[in-house]
């Protein structure tokens, strides 16, 4: 763990302001550091505002949502304040992403070969033959057979599995130093998903690259990531190790979320789903946002929000924003 994290989101609040009506906050002051190296995963459910958060540090935020608040830091300056050329070299050169679904993030008229081989010209310099080489050794290194012949081919000449690897190849043609993760395995199959999950813990273990992966897949976290936060209706409610949060769960959503996904291990365990809705952004509870669906609410979760805190008794590295933690899981391992 270096003293500046590579990356570092403070406070970060994100939403759409309309004239002449109350602005509506979609993500609400979360923060988090990631290492170099670091594998942080954001889980929740769709609409939690993970997405958004991804597409706010990658400056490709949708037409009207905007960054109310808070910062976005790399390697210890400040994203928001930095010249847009710059940013628009980092984005190119040091961060980079790999989207949810290839077929609408791939350009169809493109052959894959140019596409990889288009951000090495533009950032790195290269000469059309050189960049054409450097496209061809990344769809190599990502496992896709015969990759001259491949790099001809059109998008939709290919299958879900291989343009997912031609959208991490094009993400790491520049050798990133933080790869950002927008649910890239969604539409695949289980076993496609699961080369792909391979592929890019190993990439990140071979250079080091510093991995946020978005998902609301449980699984798909646990097997790539190290870090997690999870986030309900756009706040960030816990934070820790993943073994640890999936072992020891500190906070109610966090609890749901696991007792509602099977368990290979216990297969006859009885799956148990959240009651109710996540709350309107538009109007927002007083209170904890979680609380209209919490079997272990009090008076004061409908009119105080907690804030993300250490777990007490204190657990190394955890954080949770529920006021009856400590009352909730006094049974558990502390």
């Amino acid at each position: 763990m270096t003293e500046t994290p590579l990356l570092s989101v403070r406070n970060l609040s994100l939403g759409v302001q309309r004239k002449g009506r109350a602005t509506t906050v979609i993500v609400d002051d979360i923060s988090f550091d990631v290492a170099e190296g670091e594998r942080f995963g954001i889980v929740g459910e769709s609409g939690s505002g993970k997405s958004l958060t991804l597409r706010a540090i990658a400056n490709l935020l949708p037409a009207g949502v905007k960054v109310l608040s808070g910062t976005i830091a790399y390697r210890g300056q400040d994203l928001q304040t930095m010249p847009a050329k710059s940013r628009r070299r980092l984005a190119g050169q040091e961060i980079a992403m790999i989207f949810q679904e290839p077929m609408t993030a791939l350009n169809p008229v493109m052959r894959v070969g140019e596409q990889i081989a288009e951000s090495p010209r533009r950032n790195l310099g290269l000469s059309k033959s050189a960049a054409m080489d450097l496209a061809i050794d990344m769809m190599r290194k990502t496992g896709i057979p015969d990759p001259a012949h491949r790099a001809r081919a059109y998008p939709h000449e290919l299958s879900g599995g291989l343009r997912q690897r031609i959208m991490i190849a094009m993400a790491l043609s520049c050798s990133p130093r933080l790869l950002l993760c927008d649910e890239p395995t969604t539409a695949l199959d289980v076993t496609v998903q699961l080369q792909v999950l391979r592929l890019l813990e190993q990439l990140c273990e071979d250079t080091e690259t510093a991995l946020v992966f978005v998902t609301h897949d449980l699984g798909v976290v646990n097997q790539t990531c190290r870090e997690l936060g999870v986030m309900y209706a756009g706040e960030i409610v816990e934070r820790g190790r993943v073994k640890d949060v999936f072992a020891d769960p500190r906070h109610p959503y966090t609890k749901g979320l696991l007792d509602s996904a099977p368990d290979f291990d216990q297969p006859d365990r009885e799956l148990i789903a959240i009651a109710g809705f996540p709350p309107n952004l538009a109007d927002r509870p007083d209170g904890c946002p979680f609380q209209p669906r919490c079997s272990f609410a009090v008076e004061r979760c409908a009119t105080s929000r907690p804030r993300l805190e250490p777990v007490l008794p204190v657990l190394p590295g955890r954080e949770a924003a529920c006021f009856e933690t400590a009352r909730i899981f006094q049974g558990a391992t502390a």
